[in-house]
């Protein structure tokens, strides 16, 4: 095998489901552990558990929180936006990532929504091939977006024609 070919990660098994208030300490957690800027607070994410704008779907793997994917939505809007997606590092690379992607994408297709927008770090380049490889394009650049004052790149996927 090149130097360059990665191995494939063994397959996790793990299950999306709905995300519940008892999981705000592990979705903090993973959110400390996998971005560098904008954290979530508790508070954002109980707010954003019990709120009908929004939806949180958690992957479960061996009964612990392995990722998240959280979708905004906002009222008489055909637009969506993925507000955060995280996978935990131990299971990065096994699928989750794309499962919680569809799945939210789901989710807005299910209120009729026919675009999903999203906000991304320019260095963050594996998510940004993930989007791209899922159908994302680059709509524009966002200066000074993030609280530590660095740019944001946008995307956006047109999930249903008209």
């Amino acid at each position: 095998m090149p130097k360059t070919a990665r191995r494939p990660r063994p397959a996790v098994h793990f299950r999306i489901r709905k995300g519940r208030l008892a999981d705000i300490d592990a979705l903090l957690a993973l959110e400390q552990s996998v971005f560098t800027v904008d954290h979530l607070s508790r508070r954002s994410f109980r707010n954003f558990l019990t709120s009908s704008h929004s939806v949180v779907m958690v992957a479960e793997h061996e009964g612990a929180v392995a990722g998240y994917v959280h979708i905004l939505f906002r009222l008489r809007s055909k637009t969506a936006r993925l507000y955060s997606i995280g996978v935990a590092a131990h299971a990065a690379g096994r699928g989750i990532g794309v499962a919680l992607l569809r799945t939210g994408e789901q989710a807005a297709r299910k209120r009729g929504i026919g675009i999903m927008r999203l906000e991304v770090q320019p260095a963050n380049r594996a998510a940004i091939a993930r989007y791209k490889k899922s159908g994302y394009r680059h709509t524009g650049r966002l200066p000074g977006y993030y609280n530590d004052g660095s740019d944001a790149l946008r995307y956006e996927k047109i999930l249903v024609a008209g």
